[in-house]
């Protein structure tokens, strides 16, 4: 059986938790309101985003993903556990022993170092995985606020690698930031 990460992680005054279908409400109005913001970047933020048929689908693919140890989602809300701040996951897509971190930060609430404690917990989290040797941040080669993320956690640009545009602002052009 793949090995799991925890379902909760608590860092810096937030909490990281695996979502569940109580939370379809909250995460469709973080979304909402933050779709303008994550449109450039995010293929997955379109006009269906927040439609009560793509939530659904999310929360049954965030159960498929724990269930087969693939993707492992994570809700990130403030230390109460009341607001939501953003999304975050754990992806095994990039080959045998490695892992990709992914994560979002609501529009209120950039600029206050939350993507960079939510890599930091998952890249803790991730390493701390018997079959994990390896994890990468990807991001567009124009998202510089996404970048800056992996350089404060020091992890390393491995490589930049043409890619397919995906979202807006994308210039196809995936920047690889490898740790170790």
């Amino acid at each position: 059986m793949t090995a799991r990460p925890p379902e909760r992680l608590e860092r810096d005054r937030l909490v990281l938790r695996r979502p569940t279908a109580d939370d379809d409400r909250r995460m469709t109005a973080a979304i909402a309101a933050s779709l303008d913001h994550l449109r450039p970047w995010m293929a997955w933020a379109d006009d269906e985003a927040t439609t009560p048929e793509h939530r659904r689908s999310y929360l049954a693919r965030v159960e498929e993903g724990w269930s087969t140890g693939s993707d492992f989602a994570f809700l990130v809300l403030d230390a109460a556990g009341t607001t939501v701040l953003g999304g975050s996951g754990l992806h095994r897509r990039i080959g045998p022993r490695a892992i990709e971190i992914g994560y979002w930060v609501h529009v209120d609430h950039g600029g206050r170092g939350i993507a960079t404690a939510v890599a930091g917990a998952l890249t803790e989290a991730a390493l701390a995985l018997p079959d994990v040797d390896r994890v990468e941040i990807h991001c567009d080669e124009a998202n510089v606020r996404s970048a800056a993320v992996p350089r404060r956690l020091g992890y390393r640009l491995d490589r930049v690698e043409d890619d397919d545009v995906t979202a807006p602002a994308e210039t196809g052009r995936s920047m690889v930031w490898v740790l170790p």
